[in-house]
């Protein structure tokens, strides 16, 4: 059982690395592998986009029979399939003696952290703050290796072909020539990823990491959201440990090798909902004195240390997290001013969401911070959010358009989502999207400063119909001279945001064009003010 446990975490690790590399564009405007399928089978996600939502996408339907089989054979998931406890388990090894071995892998009463931590999550999801995406493993790995390792990955990979390939050895291009094809093809980036957030985020990750050799698989001990949930569910499971007494020496083998620390040297003493079925008591017992079979559960089993007041407690830290969250001048605040009678709402303009996302409240609502959606954005533009959005968006996707563009026949980032906060959209969807709007810095473009003539903007501009245009004007160059030149403008109706112009305007320090979100499809009150006979504003709605 312990082999075949093994090959099973082997196959679903090597299944996560493969669908992370097909999270990717390859040519063409499609996605064809299962990419978030691990979380199509995610409770946790599914449970608390329900809470904070009220939906739940069709194909996280799937995670009911992961609660299914856990109710039966309990924290299974987290041995045989999950590539998170995969990973943490292939970090936890160390060469320490024997009895600091059996020391360190005993049941640890701060194992109880990720059940109070699991209540706080969901209490919050409850109050319409999704914030699961912080600590949900799935999440983590995803955004860990898609915004800090592959982007380390692709760099070091290609620091090390150019060079090599460049010498123009015939033996070295010969070896090395088709293997770096293979790679550009199938494994590497379309163009080399960029995250602002990839120093943070891969710190984070490293810190994870190191903290399995100060205890066995710490993450899935003591901070796991999804194997508390798991564990929860296989309170009253069917699998049960029993032990030989009349066997059984002592020597606590079992307890060296146990990865959940489920104390497995008795029947009494053994932790069901902290048992992760590894089979490693049994396979490491010299006396084969510990046997695991399918039996009606018992109410007198061991549980975890819970008491009612963490649990209070926990769900009393929601609600003021709800309140930190919330209360943040840098979210969509009420304005000073009074129009009509009523208080105007002013938005982030630097706060442009990808195409295909919901209205910004249901969309903090449903965005788990996975980094699906910036993995597979062929220009980069989509970049993990600091404070653009508040606590309570931080690190969720907006587009930043000095880094890159919205490719104007690019669907891919809906495609990925695995909660709907981005919605996929057809070609023709996509292109009636605005996701806001471009400006024109008549203190820096080129035309208005310099009386010279710059039509970049204008050429690289996708919609079938320019959306920007030309006014011809006479003005007065440097030189004292009348001359004619065009000078640009927006024609509002028809620009969709994309911000290809702000991305290529020869402006390189801050362009003469930007974009924000003012006009976005998915508000119906960021759109235009206009003031109405000279009295009261008056929004147009599209």
């Amino acid at each position: 059982m312990r082999n075949a446990r093994r090959i099973s975490q082997g196959l679903f690790f090597a299944l996560f690395l493969f669908l992370l590399v097909m999270t990717e564009y390859k040519g063409t405007d499609e996605i064809r592998y299962p990419v978030k399928v691990f979380f199509d089978f995610d409770p946790l996600v599914a449970l608390t986009t329900f809470l904070a939502a009220h939906s739940v996408p069709k194909m996280l339907l799937w995670s009911l029979t992961v609660v299914a089989l856990s109710v039966f054979f309990g924290r299974f998931f987290c041995a045989w399939i999950c590539p998170m406890g995969t990973l943490n388990h292939l970090l936890s090894h160390s060469r320490r003696k024997m009895a600091d071995k059996i020391r360190r892998n005993r049941y640890n009463r701060k194992q109880s952290w990720k059940y109070i931590g699991v209540v706080f999550l969901l209490g919050a999801s409850l109050l319409g703050l999704q914030i699961v995406g912080f600590l949900d493993p799935f999440s983590v790995l995803i955004r860990s290796f898609g915004l800090a390792l592959n982007p380390v990955f692709n760099f070091l990979t290609r620091a090390l072909f150019y060079p090599l390939l460049g010498l123009g050895w015939p033996a070295v291009n010969a070896v090395l020539g088709p293997v770096f094809s293979f790679m550009r093809a199938h494994i590497l980036s379309f163009e080399q990823p960029y995250f602002s957030q990839g120093f943070l985020i891969g710190s984070i990750f490293l810190a994870i990491a190191l903290l399995n050799q100060y205890r066995r698989r710490f993450w899935c001990r003591f901070i796991c959201p999804l194997g508390a949930l798991l564990g929860l569910l296989s309170r009253f499971s069917f699998l049960r440990l029993e032990v030989d007494e009349t066997s059984c020496t002592g020597c606590l083998s079992c307890v060296k090798n146990c990865e959940g620390a489920c104390e497995p040297q008795s029947s009494e003493s053994w932790i069901r909902s902290e048992c992760m079925p590894c089979w490693n008591c049994v396979e490491s017992c010299p006396h084969d004195s510990i046997k695991i079979r399918l039996a009606l559960p018992k109410i007198a089993d061991r549980s975890v240390d819970l008491s009612k007041r963490a649990l209070i407690s926990s769900l009393g830290a929601a609600v003021g997290a709800l309140a930190l969250f919330r209360i943040d001048p840098r979210k969509i605040a009420p304005s000073a001013a009074m129009a009509g009678g009523r208080q105007t709402k002013r938005f982030n303009p630097w706060l442009i969401r990808p195409p295909g996302a919901v209205e910004e409240q249901e969309f903090l609502k449903r965005c788990i911070k996975c980094g699906e959606c910036m993995k597979v954005c062929i220009t980069n533009v989509i970049q993990p959010t600091l404070l653009e959005a508040g606590l309570e968006g931080f690190w969720s996707p907006y587009l930043n358009m000095q880094l890159g563009y919205c490719e104007f026949n690019c669907t891919l980032c809906g495609q990925v989502c695995p909660t709907d906060a981005i919605q996929e959209l057809t070609m023709e969807q996509k292109h009636n999207t605005a996701i806001g709007l471009a400006f024109f810095d008549k203190n820096r473009c080129i035309p208005y400063t310099q009386g010279r003539n710059c039509i970049v903007c204008e050429e690289v501009c996708p919609t079938p119909q320019k959306a920007i245009v030309f006014e011809e004007k006479e003005v007065t160059d440097p030189s004292g001279n009348k001359v004619v030149v065009k000078q640009p403008r927006i024609e509002p109706h028809l620009c969709v945001g994309c911000g290809m112009c702000e991305y290529v305007c020869p402006l390189s320090d801050k362009p003469g064009v930007y974009v924000t979100s003012i006009g976005e499809s998915r508000s119906r009150d960021n759109q235009f003010l206009l003031d109405v006979y000279g009295g009261g504003v008056k929004a147009l709605q599209k």
